[in-house]
């Protein structure tokens, strides 16, 4: 299983807006992608309620990780959007 650990670099964390953004780029990755904080149980990353849940803070860690074949490129894309705290939607996710 392919993972990256990531601290959310927005200031609000995974909330609202930056949430969207995250999940709309989950979607978009192609591949089923799990996300989780240190310690706890994975969610469906692609789920706007389920990363919601997670509550994650900025600046907190956050594990990324899926077993699909092509998982390594859609998780390092999606680490880069969540560590740089991107305000929109990179067109290469």
């Amino acid at each position: 299983m392919a993972e990256r650990r990531v601290n959310v670099g927005w200031a609000e964390g995974l909330h609202a807006r930056p949430a969207s953004i995250f999940v709309r780029a989950a979607t978009a990755a192609g591949v089923p992608v799990t996300i989780a904080k240190e310690g706890g149980n994975p969610v469906n990353a692609a789920s706007m309620l389920a990363v919601l849940g997670l509550g994650a803070q900025g600046g907190e860690e956050i594990v990324l990780a899926s077993d699909a074949e092509g998982a390594d490129a859609a998780l390092d894309r999606l680490a880069k959007l969540v560590a740089e705290g991107l305000d929109e939607l990179p067109e290469t996710v």
